[in-house]
């Protein structure tokens, strides 16, 4: 997100860079507009009416409404899981409706969608827990038990038309969601390509608490979509390289960033090799098994392509580096402050850009507060360490 000059190869300072920056988002953002008002006129002589192109995979539009589930940072997370298993999909997907038809009160869609949920627990629990190891199948069936009786409290929020009590039974029903399909990642593995084999690696995901002068936040990394990225992060926070760093950057609706350390370094000097630890550019896009690394999707022509992991929820996570370099970051990161103009959910001036590794899960009010010169007055790693795959 920042500039910087650089010095053989590598930066030396991340300077702030604000103006190249800023005149390529104003650019883009007229261009935008333009381009909007251009298909909407061209819509009112054309028939069928146009629709703009999003860079989103058309089964993700079916299933994520606009507006909700797309800009849900948990549910984001659910569906950059790497499995396959329609059932369960068919399942997430009536629940996470549910917020789209509260919007209109329509309470009779939403109870259909709650019964079309239980029916698939009670006639189809065979198909969803077919794609889970043997070892997790008493869990697994607990968990769906769990998950049975969420749905009747659901069932009893929606006959009473009670919105306060409605959409915090969705939320816990959906968590259990999450952890059945969590259970059916299987052999996940991952080699590094050549040339990144000293860096550490997230084979899976990890949850980090950070503490701010501000409050608390929960991230959730996730090492499926980008594991040398979310690898970095989670290394760096297990040697509480974070603790103490202030907020260098707070700009309100659209970032905050973190992570220079003092002196003139700005990034993580490995102490074993004393050489700055560069991270490639690493971004997982839909339908692509492994991460495409060191080139922006621009320059790899595929910026109508959409990443498993977007930049469409507020607390988005990703990767701060030099505008010339995409494998020059490091340390520095960034918690995305959701602008819709510039970041509508599926088409955004970041996307494929920079790598997101994560989302803020709790503490969007702390996020909301943080301003330059507030610190992180620690981070540290509350789950899914045992992802961590130091170099050998």
């Amino acid at each position: 997100m920042k500039s910087s000059p650089l010095e053989g190869d590598r930066p030396v300072r991340y300077t702030e860079g604000r103006q190249s920056w800023e005149e390529m988002v104003k650019r883009r953002k007229r261009w935008f507009a333009l381009l909007v008002i251009l298909l909407l006129w061209l819509g009112t002589f054309l028939l069928p009416p146009l629709a703009i192109a999003l860079p989103v995979e058309p089964s993700l539009i079916a299933a994520l409404p606009q507006g909700n589930a797309i800009t849900d940072p948990k549910a984001l997370l659910r569906w950059a899981l790497p499995i396959d298993n329609p059932t369960v999909r068919e399942l997430q997907k009536d629940l996470e409706q549910i917020s789209f038809w509260v919007r209109g009160k329509q309470w009779s869609k939403i109870a259909s969608n709650i019964s079309k949920a239980k029916t698939i627990i009670r006639d189809r629990a065979d198909e969803l827990l077919q794609r889970i190891p043997a070892e997790k199948q008493e869990a697994a069936k607990t968990l769906l038990a769990e998950l049975e009786t969420s749905l009747d409290t659901l069932q009893e929020a929606a006959k009473a038309k009670d919105r306060s009590q409605l959409l915090p039974a969705k939320a816990a029903a959906l968590d259990k969601v999450g952890e059945l399909e969590a259970m059916m990642v299987q052999n996940f593995s991952y080699t590094p390509p050549k040339g990144y084999e000293h860096l550490p690696r997230l084979l899976g995901r990890a949850t980090v608490e950070m503490e701010t002068s501000k409050g608390k936040l929960t991230i959730v990394v996730d090492g499926y979509s980008a594991p040398l990225t979310a690898g970095n992060f989670v290394d760096l926070v297990q040697r509480h390289f974070y603790d103490g760093l202030p907020f260098t950057r707070a700009e309100e609706s659209y970032v905050l960033q973190a992570g220079d350390p003092p002196g003139p370094e700005v990034g993580f000097i490995d102490p074993k090799t004393n050489q700055y630890r560069a991270i490639p550019l690493e971004i997982l896009v839909e339908g692509d098994k492994y991460p495409l690394y060191g080139i922006t999707l621009e320059d790899a022509g595929r910026y109508l392509e959409h990443p498993v992991l977007p930049f469409s929820a507020y607390g988005t996570v990703a990767l701060a580096r030099p505008n010339d370099d995409p494998n020059g970051g490091s340390s520095q990161f960034f918690f995305l402050l959701f602008e819709p103009e510039l970041t509508p959910a599926g088409l955004n001036l970041l996307d494929g850009r920079y790598a997101v590794f994560g989302y803020v899960v709790e503490g969007e009010e702390t996020l909301r507060q943080l301003r330059q010169g507030d610190k992180i007055l620690s981070a540290k790693v509350v789950d899914g360490l045992e992802h961590l795959v130091q170099p050998t």
